[in-house]
């Protein structure tokens, strides 16, 4: 007995005021919670800004000063690699 999709979806009927009712909460819903990660987020930041000023080294010096410091270590492990290997020129 073959049924088509007529017959068999002629039974499931959606309440649409229910439906409408259901997609306004939703809505509703994802406009709080993007409210709220976004007060989440402020007050992070603001949190973030506070704890870089209360350093007493500066994250940007902190970071020149291992750049400086790995651009030595560089320059000594080629130089210790060229002792042992000899010169290639």
């Amino acid at each position: 007995m073959a049924t088509t999709n007529e017959s068999f979806l002629s039974g499931f009927q959606v309440n649409r005021r229910l439906l409408a009712g259901g997609a306004v909460l939703t809505g509703i819903g994802a406009v709080l919670g993007a409210a709220g990660a976004a007060m989440v987020c402020a007050a992070l930041a603001t949190a973030g800004r506070s704890w870089v000023r209360s350093l007493e080294t500066p994250p940007t010096a902190l970071a020149q000063r291992a750049l400086h410091e790995a651009k030595v270590a560089s320059v000594a492990g080629w130089e210790a690699w060229r002792a042992e290997h000899g010169s290639p020129n």
